[in-house]
């Protein structure tokens, strides 16, 4: 071999000893079943949705594709896990967006930002404020009514602290000038025997509790999107009364930090086509979801944004750390 053939195969050698084993990681991946943490117990909206979206993305991968439920602390334990997991693409985490609020309220010693690779997003919530059917109050203002009277006494309850559900309904208790009483659970389920029960006075929450209505044991006071929800047209939007309030909060799936760009797009590919399937798409319109596709760049994006914006909501309510 001449000295010059020597050297451009040792050359070659070299940057095959560097290269190969992201190349082989992402060439391979998945080679074994890739798991998906959840912020919400089994049998509510987001674990049903997620599941499907789960079985979906698994067919397409050739891996099953495992849903692991990790309820409580807000819907911020599968982001948490992320952190101490390996960045080889085999567990993924749901990010709903009260990862984006931790860092005010809470002491972490990660970023939302830096240590979360950010995959796609999937879809977003319906949501609304519900009362048990046998509840004096028939509308909002009959609610508005009692709480300006009964300050403090009107009890309601969230799927968690700083939640969505939470803070959402504190802004339009500020904006009402009412005090409620706020209850955590985690997660729909318990959240709907709750109130279905008695032992809330009002619940608030995403259309999980859209069977609870249907059974005529519960009834819908508003609604938080931009349009009335067809499946509820008589239930008017926060917009319509009198509230400058939109509420979906978007969720999707982020990877750990260092997770090799090839197994992004290979995930990010096999979510997408899930996402399309009609399966998914039927079990999101059984709870009035939406498919909310972004892609990487656009979900690193929103979440760049939206840890702006929230950090304005946290302080609005006095909850930040130090307040």
């Amino acid at each position: 071999m001449s000295r010059r053939s020597f050297s451009r195969c040792a050359i070659a050698m070299a940057a095959a000893v560097l290269v190969s084993p992201l190349t082989a990681l992402a060439q391979g991946f998945p080679q074994k079943p890739v798991k998906l943490v959840i912020a919400f117990p089994a049998g509510g909206p987001t674990d049903i949705t997620m599941r499907q979206l789960a079985d979906n993305a698994g067919k397409i991968l050739g891996q099953p594709v495992i849903i692991d439920n990790k309820p409580g602390a807000g819907g911020t334990l599968p982001a948490q896990a992320l952190q101490t997991s390996q960045p080889d693409g085999y567990t993924v985490a749901q990010i709903p967006l009260g990862v984006f609020r931790l860092g005010y309220t809470t002491k972490i010693n990660w970023d939302p930002l830096k240590d979360i690779t950010y995959v796609l997003n999937v879809t977003g919530y319906a949501f609304g404020i519900v009362v048990p059917a046998d509840s004096p109050f028939k509308t909002w203002a009959d609610f508005v009514a009692y709480a300006k009277a009964n300050p403090g006494r009107l009890t309601y309850g969230s799927t968690g602290n700083l939640t969505s559900p939470h803070l959402t309904t504190e802004i339009v208790a500020q904006k009402a000038g009412i005090q409620l009483q706020h209850v955590p659970y985690k997660g729909s389920a318990d959240l709907m025997l709750a109130v279905v029960s008695g032992q809330l006075m009002a619940a608030a929450d995403s259309t999980g509790f859209a069977p609870q209505v249907e059974a005529g044991k519960l009834r819908v006071l508003n609604t938080w999107g931009d349009k009335r929800l067809a499946k509820f047209p008589d239930a008017p939007t926060l917009k319509e009364l009198g509230y400058d309030v939109v509420q979906n909060s978007p969720f999707g799936i982020g990877a750990p930090r260092g997770t090799p760009p090839e197994v992004v797009k290979k995930l990010h590919d096999a979510f997408k086509q899930a996402m399309e399937e009609p399966s998914y798409v039927a079990s999101l319109d059984r709870y009035d979801m939406l498919p909310n596709y972004m892609s990487s760049a656009t979900y690193t994006k929103f979440a760049q944004d939206t840890v702006v914006k929230e950090k304005v909501v946290i302080e609005k309510l006095g909850l930040a750390k130090g307040q």
